[in-house]
């Protein structure tokens, strides 16, 4: 177990299956408070499938298995627990997904989406969370003047932005990132990735990408994963200049993936 700072969450014995197809096998590691966590590996090896664990997404079809634990703390209870209501889950862990997909409503209703499915009805909180949500978004001042107009009206990575902002303004404890800067340009990705580490201050990251050098510049641990496995995880500045797995050291100098 790679020595951290407080756990957040805890992976334990993990597998998944998609009807009779394990695609993960008996995965186990600890996500640290306040840092960010990442995940990498060629596609197809599980880290998407193991992200959508966390916010219980796979239960929306049928058939699918989870075997093992995702333990959340303080409260340390299991994610994956029958007793568990997946939607009040996924207000507690949010999730920002590859391609931007903002709702066709107007730039603060999007904010307000979660806010309101959650019972939130008056207008000057609502207005004080989408702001303090577009701030902590790094948007608040690009949108601010047109907040009735809508979200489609703004560039990609602006719309990323905005997804992220409708993420935070339900103060989830744990926000998941997957692969969200894989549809920008370089200078939009490079907005994101600055945000992600102001983000660390205030929650807990995990978020999966294809891009290592991504990987190495946002993360603090990082976890390598192959063919539904996980091969090595320890700090990102360790598992990249001195990792213990030989196939490990394969993949990050590029002898496959």
């Amino acid at each position: 177990m790679v020595a951290m700072e407080n756990h957040k969450a805890e992976i334990k014995n993990l597998s998944f299956c998609y009807g009779q197809t394990r695609v993960l096998k008996n995965i186990s590691f600890s996500i640290a408070e306040h840092r960010v966590t990442a995940l990498i590996g060629p596609s197809g090896c599980g880290k998407t499938t193991l992200l959508r664990c966390f916010n219980r997404m796979h239960d929306l079809y049928p058939g699918n298995r989870y075997e093992g634990e995702i333990i959340l703390y303080p409260d340390a209870f299991n994610l994956l627990s029958k007793r568990m209501d997946p939607i009040e889950i996924r207000m507690r862990i949010s999730m920002v997904f590859q391609k931007a997909n903002p709702f066709p409503k107007s730039i603060f209703e999007n904010v307000a989406y979660g806010l309101k499915i959650r019972g939130v009805c008056d207008k000057h909180h609502l207005s004080q969370k989408v702001e303090e949500a577009l701030k902590n978004a790094a948007l608040w001042e690009e949108v601010k003047d047109r907040l009735s107009c809508l979200a489609s009206s703004l560039s990609g990575g602006q719309q990323q932005r905005l997804c992220i902002a409708r993420a935070l303004a339900t103060d989830p404890e744990l926000v998941l990132f997957d692969e969200p800067t894989s549809a920008l340009d370089p200078t939009a990705t490079q907005r994101i990735e600055e945000l992600i580490q102001e983000l660390k201050k205030k929650y807990t990251i995990v978020i999966v990408t294809h891009n290592m050098q991504q990987a190495a510049r946002v993360s603090d641990y990082t976890g390598f994963f192959y063919l539904g496995e996980l091969i090595e995880f320890d700090r990102t500045d360790i598992l990249f200049t001195n990792p213990k797995v030989k196939k490990t050291e394969e993949y990050i100098t590029g002898r496959f993936g």
